[in-house]
């Protein structure tokens, strides 16, 4: 026989007026990823100290990285999905099964990743974009960000099953550890032991290696499922409501991959090093902001998901409007601010005239409508959530696939690096105008 769900966790969820509960699970969440960005972001901040075809080069990786991450979010958010919505219908045997099953995957996917990504480096450097002056640091640091794969995408998976369970202080303790840890590492290794991009990958990997093991013993802690080698069942069964909760996660994030190589290439090609820098100041800067939006909505995403088992429906639309009018006025403010210090904001990153001509003015153009990110992301998340997987697939890869790649293309063969650095922005206006009828059709169902 299962047994229920803690009944104070389930109270919590059903019960809690709407804006309080969502701030409460949206506070660490938020935290967890503007945790995540800053690994990033602080690599790119202090290789920026040593020249900019190293800041090129850990640019290049992004694309990389980025597809570690969609691996990592697809076990994650599969899994975590399908046991929220089990807990809400207090199938507590159904949610620990698929937790051990989504973790054990995405380590087998990590393990898989490092191999085979460490046999191809050469030929995987020349895919992503990399130039004759930026080869030799995009190996050394892509080589280390694969062997740490299987951790970081080990602690994707717990930390997203730990929100979808409504424990995100916990999520959010594990990614601060090892952010602190990456942070310190960065200048002593980079700067002080002088060992570059590949001082800047290894502080990366042991701040995620950190985040995996206090997440895994965060997940041992009260009330959480905990992780068991009996528990995992590979079944077509799982599978497929991995697939359905992780598929919309895999496109936006195996997108945002695809997106960004081919964004660095394109800027190569029109601009040389110095604008696959820019760009890719530019991409970690976006991120932040965006970074934290994913927050607050994953906030809202273990409400949504287990109200809507719990067949609270009414609950899951105010949480949606909620979070929709919030984010809006944040991007906004954001926006505004972007806009106005660009320049400011890109020389932070790297203090070369060249860099910064070109990352202000695409700075400029993506904030101007990074507010139409809150209802995109917000329908993704919502439509996701409720196990609406193609309408979410769909949507999830339109920003940076079925609009981005076809932009990419056309744009800079009319208007050069012009064109490359307004992609993202035509982009952004495409996609906004596919999210009103999707959000419109499911919230009229409820």
């Amino acid at each position: 026989m299962e047994k229920e769900y803690s009944q104070s966790r389930r109270q919590m969820l059903t019960e809690t007026p709407i804006p309080k509960l969502i701030v409460k699970l949206a506070i660490p969440t938020i935290i967890s990823m503007m945790v995540t960005a800053l690994y990033n972001s602080a690599d790119t901040y202090f290789v920026g100290k040593i020249s900019t075809e190293a800041t090129a080069a850990v640019g290049l990786v992004f694309s990389v990285m980025a597809i570690i991450q969609a691996l990592g979010f697809f076990c994650g958010h599969g899994s975590g999905n399908y046991l929220s919505r089990m807990l809400g219908a207090g199938k507590k045997e159904e949610a620990n099964v698929m937790a051990s099953t989504g973790f054990t995957l995405a380590l087998i996917l990590g393990t898989i990743l490092a191999v085979v990504g460490n046999l191809f480096i050469h030929k995987i450097s020349g895919w992503v974009g990399s130039t004759p002056t930026t080869i030799e640091d995009t190996e050394k640091y892509m080589r280390i960000i694969l062997i740490g794969a299987p951790f970081m995408m080990g602690q994707f998976v717990i930390n997203n099953q730990l929100r979808f369970q409504g424990s995100a202080f916990y999520a959010m303790i594990g990614l601060m550890c090892g952010a602190v840890i990456n942070i310190f590492l960065d200048p002593l290794l980079i700067l002080y032991c002088k060992m570059g991009v590949q001082g800047a990958a290894i502080a990366t990997v042991a701040g995620q290696i950190t985040s995996f093991f206090v997440l895994l013993l965060g997940s041992m802690r009260g009330e959480n499922i905990k992780l068991n080698v009996r528990n995992i069942k590979f079944s077509t069964r799982f599978f497929v409501e991995i697939v359905n909760g992780g598929a919309p996660s895999l496109l936006r994030q195996g997108m945002a991959a695809v997106s960004t190589l081919m964004l660095n290439s394109a800027a190569g090609r029109f601009g040389g090093d110095a604008a696959i820098a820019g760009m890719s100041i530019v991409t970690r800067v976006m991120l932040m902001m965006i970074s934290a939006l994913i927050g607050f909505g994953q906030g809202y995403q273990p409400v949504c998901s287990f109200n809507y088992g719990a067949g609270l429906r009414d609950r899951v639309k105010q949480g949606y409007y909620f979070c929709l009018r919030w984010g809006f006025i944040f991007l906004l403010a954001v926006g505004v601010l972007c806009f106005t210090f660009a320049p400011e904001i890109v020389g932070w990153f790297r203090d070369d005239p060249e860099v910064i001509k070109v990352g202000a003015f695409a700075l400029r153009c993506q904030s101007s409508v990074i507010s139409l990110s809150a209802p995109i992301v917000m329908t993704n998340m919502m439509l996701q959530s409720i196990g609406a997987g193609l309408r979410a697939s769909i949507l999830a890869s339109a920003r940076n696939g079925l609009f981005f790649i076809p932009l990419i293309i056309v744009l800079p063969i009319f208007f050069g690096l012009t064109g490359v650095q307004i992609t993202q922005t035509v982009s952004d206006v495409m996609t906004m105008i596919l999210t009103v009828p999707m959000a419109y059709s499911e919230l009229r169902k409820m």
